[in-house]
Formats: structure tokens, sequence, C-alpha cells
């Protein structure tokens, strides 16, 4: 994984954590739901790099 792409995930993580925390606290459960896709798709970036690796590691 590209430490590029790995920055944005996790920076993309902690931005859905802190959302849903907002939303926990102002009882929003919109801000909640966003929060926890944004973490959703942190989550599948981070898969997704990892795939790229492993497959990156069969070809070397």
């Amino acid at each position: 994984m590209s430490m590029k792409d790995k920055a944005k995930a996790t920076a993309k993580n902690i931005e859905g954590k802190i959302q849903e925390a907002v939303g926990d606290i102002t009882g929003d459960p919109k801000t909640q739901a966003e929060g926890k896709g944004k973490q959703a798709e942190a989550k599948i970036r981070h898969s997704v790099e990892d795939v790229k690796d492993q497959a990156k590691e069969v070809i070397d």
C-alpha cells in the first residue's frame, strides 16, 4: 500500500469517526450514518490496497 493512499484512507476513517461522534452528541442520525459511511469507505480502501500489495508480491 502506498503511504499516500494509506494516509488518505486513515484520514477518511478518522473523519468518519469524528462525524459519527458529533452525530451521537447532537442526536443527528443523518450525521451518524454519514460518519459510519466514511468509515466503511476507508475500510474498503484499505482492503483494496491490501489486495494490490498481495498481487504485487505474487508478481515480483
